[in-house]
């Protein structure tokens, strides 16, 4: 990729495990090399406007690597905001992004609510009481800035878990809670390395899966077939398939709080509301009360101090990634 290119998809990486988004940062990097390899993702794209209107625009990605598609349409979003109020903008053509929050919190430097949607790179999630996988994990994320407090970021996926976090566990030889994943015969399945012979359960779980299910299916409609991006049986897998054009799609808004009224005291507005959920009573055995982010502030802070950690499986892949390229190791 072109140096510059390179370095954006790279800080992107680094930011997702400096907030402790492990399924989403380096641990992706011998995936994507094999892509890149193999002619699946376009290394020199003409990211580019293909339908633009005074408050909304979709960006076709032409199959670049997703982290420079989503900046270039949180920048566009952005900037449409300052004049409208409130922007949306999908992309078409893109691919793997990493973390929602990464583009959710762009529009906070810019006194903008920031949302994101997209469409998963791989079916992991059947409608409910189906068996066929048609829709994958389809994360949203909201972030909203705060005053004198930290910015409340909330990014989740529309199934228990992440599939992310079901590879992290993998990498880290270790087994996934019952209630993340069944097979089909509706048995729980916590192997890790076993998942391509189960599916993962929507949020809901096996009480109110219908939820999820039917969140995954309206962000998946929001962020793919608005915008022309795959969705259903034309999503591809990425997971085994390093050489398809996935067409992924994504979307994002900006929301320019001054549009609404006075900056300064809707931040003020925040800060009390986090305050009133911190300090509010609690349940007997519950130490403290946080707000959706407040986990991954705190595990920035201490990853900038201490370094971000690497699972051996994680670094030996790492490793070999080096050795297929000629290129110096991680030491």
């Amino acid at each position: 990729m072109p140096d510059e290119d390179a370095a954006t998809v790279a800080t992107l990486m680094a930011e997702a495990d400096l907030q402790g988004s492990d399924g989403h940062g380096v641990t992706r990097l011998p995936q994507y090399a094999r892509r890149i390899k193999a002619g699946g993702f376009n290394v020199r794209p003409d990211i580019r406007v293909v339908h633009d209107q005074i408050s909304t625009a979709v960006v076709n990605g032409d199959n670049g690597m997703g982290h420079l598609v989503m900046k270039r349409a949180a920048g566009i979003a952005i900037d449409k905001a300052r004049t409208t109020g409130i922007a949306w903008v999908n992309s078409q053509f893109s691919n793997h992004a990493g973390p929602a929050s990464l583009y959710a919190t762009m529009p906070l430097a810019h006194d903008m609510i920031g949302l994101y949607f997209a469409v998963g790179n791989a079916n992991h999630l059947p409608p409910w009481g189906g068996l066929d996988m048609l829709l994958s994990t389809n994360p949203i994320a909201a972030a909203i800035p705060a005053g004198e407090e930290k910015p409340i970021v909330l990014d989740m996926a529309t199934t228990v878990a992440a599939y992310g976090k079901v590879k992290t566990k993998a990498l880290r030889g270790e087994t996934m809670p019952e209630g993340w994943m069944i097979d089909r015969e509706g048995k729980p399945l916590t192997d890790p390395k076993r998942a391509d012979e189960g599916m993962l359960l929507p949020l809901g779980g096996m009480e109110a899966g219908y939820k999820g299910y039917g969140l995954a299916m309206i962000i998946g409609l929001l962020a793919g077939t608005l915008g022309g991006a795959a969705m259903g049986r034309d999503v591809i897998d990425f997971n085994h398939d390093d050489d398809s054009v996935t067409n992924t799609g994504q979307a994002i808004a900006a929301i320019n709080i001054a549009a609404f009224g006075d900056v300064a005291v809707f931040k003020r507005s925040v800060d009390a509301l986090v305050r009133d959920f911190r300090n509010s009573n609690r349940i007997p055995g519950v130490d403290r009360i946080l707000v959706p982010g407040e986990r991954s502030h705190e595990t920035r802070a201490s990853r900038t101090r201490l370094g971000i950690p690497i699972a051996a499986a994680l670094l030996r892949g790492l490793d070999q990634v080096a050795d297929d390229l000629g290129i110096a190791k991680l030491v």
